[in-house]
């Protein structure tokens, strides 16, 4: 049975923008451009999604993913370019019920109100009246079993939104978005929090959709799932259209590559380690377990940098933030210096050796309405002083070497951070972690949010602690940040797959991040 041919199910039928028609495209974006400020999100990128298909949307951190889906959405209009549906150009932003009528899509975050039942998050603010104003519950109850056993959905509609499993909710998600008659479904990385035996009832599901005419765009960082569920591809990369071809004709190294452009890897100078074996290992991690991660087990030695790299959702994160007290795991050892803190403390971290520049450094990293010197000698009171008192002059000369060392841009050190550009605050966060003098340096995506100069000389600021014994290990995504390593372990669901030594390509890296085999 062609696409045009699929017998429509008994759900509300979407606005008659030619959707049905075999030889129109579902949707298309064409000449996409969306800039915010100086940065160009999208620069004349564009995707043709065909009826029936399930399209893979790939690319790295930046590459302008999310950005074409809030244009898809119409919860962002572009600056140039233009989208239609069916062949007919999309509604205006204002009429959200034309645009529920033709695409819908299903985030990581779940949107549905835990505090609802299933029914009434189904049928949220178009409920059943019986007569007037009065909701009819029963009605309500039964449109919305009958919309779950249309698609199948195995959910009593009474059920609390808040028992439901993750699959479970995104499978609501999935039956609201078609009650509105849409028919075609973004998929916004749904694998992320789902188990291997879950994942392959989504697949199961979409492909059951698939074989009733619906539509779907997928968003994962799981380059493997590509391969096992999507008919088309379409990379970005750097806010362009890179390529879209049928799944099955684009081998994984040529995937990969279109990801990462040339690599690079061939010109990199070799960093002269100060990593000597027979000193005490800056950290050692044994048996590693927590809610996101499994059997995690590395070491750090002195004077080495190690790389902690995955995709969103590998548990990259949870690990890092785990040695540095942020998490307690469920099981395991961390040992900092020698020494073995109590787990889930971060002062214990912290006596222990540790310095920690955190992921997000304005809900994590400063006080914004502090002073550069005191957010700067927070983690190190006992250098500012005895007993509870703490002596400014003794502050202000610490304060003045960070700023002197870190190149801190500021007419002094009583400016708020809140004042100072990111790179600047990004300095402010990694003199805190450099100020006691640490055996064991924790940076979480260290250069996110900072502009190139502030990049190149935070990270040589890394290589220059690790040339004095420190050991390093930076959790990132970002290939910048882990090109100095040693070497790089990759997490994958929340566990340690490989080990890859200096010198890697682009491609190799992110193909082990993405849990793809490049010689399957």
């Amino acid at each position: 049975m062609s696409d045009g041919e699929r017998t429509a199910t008994p759900a509300p039928a979407p606005a008659d923008d030619g959707q049905a028609h075999a030889g129109l495209p579902v949707v298309e974006a064409a000449g996409i451009v969306k800039r915010y400020g100086p940065t160009v999100a999208l620069n004349g990128a564009g995707i043709t999604i065909r009826p029936g298909e399930t399209h893979a949307l790939v690319g790295r951190n930046g590459a302008g993913k999310s950005t074409l889906v809030s244009v898809l959405t119409g919860l962002q209009s572009a600056d140039e370019g233009t989208v239609t549906f069916g062949g007919s150009p999309a509604p205006r932003l204002a009429d959200r019920d034309a645009w529920r009528q033709r695409v819908a899509c299903v985030y990581q975050k779940s949107t549905i109100i835990p505090t609802l039942t299933v029914a009434e998050n189904l049928f949220l603010n178009r409920h059943h009246r019986a007569r007037g104003p009065l909701i009819s519950w029963q009605g309500v109850r039964r449109r919305a079993q009958e919309l779950l056993s249309t698609w199948s959905v195995d959910v009593d509609p009474q059920t609390p939104a808040g028992d439901l499993s993750v699959e479970q909710r995104q499978f609501v998600e999935i039956a609201r978005a078609l009650s509105f008659g849409a028919r075609f479904i973004i998929l916004d990385e749904p694998t992320a929090q789902l188990d291997g035996a879950a994942i392959n009832r989504l697949f199961d599901r979409i492909r059951d959709l698939q074989r009733q005419g619906v539509t779907f765009l997928f968003i994962s960082h799981h380059l493997q799932e590509v391969y096992e569920i999507c008919d088309m591809v379409t990379v970005f990369r750097d806010a362009r259209h890179i390529v879209t071809a049928p799944v099955a004709e684009l081998p994984r190294t040529e995937l990969v590559a279109a990801m990462t452009g040339e690599a690079a890897a061939d010109s990199r100078e070799e960093r002269a380690s100060s990593l000597d074996v027979g000193v005490t290992p800056a950290l050692g991690v044994s048996g590693l377990e927590g809610e996101t991660y499994q059997g995690v087990t590395f070491q750090v030695g002195a004077g080495e940098i190690v790389g902690l790299a995955g995709a969103a959702g590998s548990g990259r994160t949870e690990v890092a933030e785990t040695v540095v007290g942020l998490r307690a795991p469920t099981a395991g050892e961390v040992e900092i210096a020698g020494n073995r803190p109590r787990l889930g403390s971060v002062p214990a971290a912290l006596a222990a050796g540790a310095g920690f520049v955190p992921q997000d450094r304005h809900h994590q990293g400063f006080v914004p309405d502090m002073s550069i010197a005191d957010n700067a000698t927070l983690s190190v009171p006992k250098k500012l002083g005895q007993n509870g008192f703490l002596s400014r002059s003794r502050r202000d000369r610490l304060a003045a070497a960070m700023i002197e060392n870190l190149a801190i841009k500021t007419p002094g050190p009583d400016l708020p951070v809140s004042a100072l550009s990111g790179g600047n605050q990004q300095k402010v966060v990694m003199a805190r972690a450099l100020a006691d003098d640490p055996k064991l340096l924790v940076l979480i995506n260290p250069t996110a949010g900072v502009d190139v100069r502030s990049k190149e000389f935070l990270l040589g600021k890394v290589e220059e602690t690790a040339e004095t014994g420190t050991g390093v290990l930076i959790a990132s995504d970002e290939l910048d940040d882990l090109r100095m390593c040693d070497r790089v372990l990759v997490m994958f669901q929340g566990r340690v797959t490989s080990e890859i030594a200096r010198g890697w390509h682009d491609h190799d890296l992110v193909a082990a991040m993405e849990g793809v085999d490049l010689h399957a």
